[in-house]
């Protein structure tokens, strides 16, 4: 299962998969998207395409009910669905927060818990969940959110794939830095983002395929790209107050604060 699998990683992902065979149940919020996505990969593996909203609190358990009911037994999960919430924390409606919370934090630990029993039922069941770059960084101002809920994904990641060493159940967290997507379109940050340097741009298909390359190999951590490794491996040893104060000086150029 790829939730968020209407565009960008997801669709990589996907596509990944249907590459080598993997049967499919994808889902997003966007029909028209989904099935679009669906009508191509069924040329080569036999594909689901479910629409559901994760920001409905209900979506996660009508979600699982509905393939249970049709016999389906999921093997992988991959929690790709996602989206960032712009501005200062202050200046954003508590509905808005509350639904990327949802999305972000609430729906990914339902489904896992949900389908758990079903991926360890298999002797390689797998979890994939779509963290970011931002989760191995410092807060900064704007997109309040997103970083913590990235970086609760890293954590969680890291606890799922321990409590379930006992089987060859595997968990990675894909920790990709800007990928090139509609991610910034959605919100409203594009012309800010083209000024980044080319270099600090990921393409999707890479980033999915790192992403389940370090779930075969039993990596729990997945930073694509070495020049993302190593601005990780430099920030890592320096103070919190040093990393702080880089992240406020650069966090203009990277996000929205108004």
């Amino acid at each position: 299962m790829v939730t968020g699998a209407s565009s960008g990683i997801g669709t990589a992902i996907a596509r990944a998969l249907a590459a080598h065979g993997v049967p499919l149940v994808l889902t997003a919020r966007r029909t028209e998207r989904l099935e679009a996505l669906a009508a191509e990969l069924r040329a080569r593996v036999e594909v689901q395409a479910v629409t559901a909203d994760l920001a409905d609190p209900g979506a996660v358990a009508a979600l699982v009910e509905g393939i249970e009911t049709r016999g389906v037994r999921v093997r992988m999960l991959v929690n790709n669905a996602g989206y960032g919430v712009p501005g200062r924390f202050d200046a954003v409606d508590w509905t808005r927060h509350a639904a990327f919370l949802q999305v972000m934090v609430t729906a990914v630990c339902e489904l896992t818990w949900r389908l758990l029993p079903s991926i360890r039922a298999f002797p390689d069941g797998r979890i994939l969940n779509v963290a970011s770059f931002a989760g191995l960084m410092p807060g900064s101002r704007g997109q309040t959110l997103y970083g913590a809920a990235k970086a609760f994904m890293i954590r969680f990641s890291e606890s799922l794939a321990q409590e379930n060493a006992d089987r060859d159940l595997r968990v990675t967290a894909l920790c990709p830095g800007f990928t090139r997507s509609e991610f910034h379109d959605v919100t409203g940050t594009r012309a800010m983002m083209d000024r980044l340097p080319a270099w600090a741009w990921l393409d999707a298909d890479a980033v999915a395929r790192a992403g389940l390359d370090a779930l075969e190999q039993g990596r729990v951590i997945a930073i694509p790209g070495w020049r993302y490794r190593l601005l990780h491996g430099l920030t890592r040893h320096l103070s919190d107050q040093r990393r702080l104060a880089l992240m406020a000086r650069n966090a203009s150029k990277i996000r929205r604060s108004d």
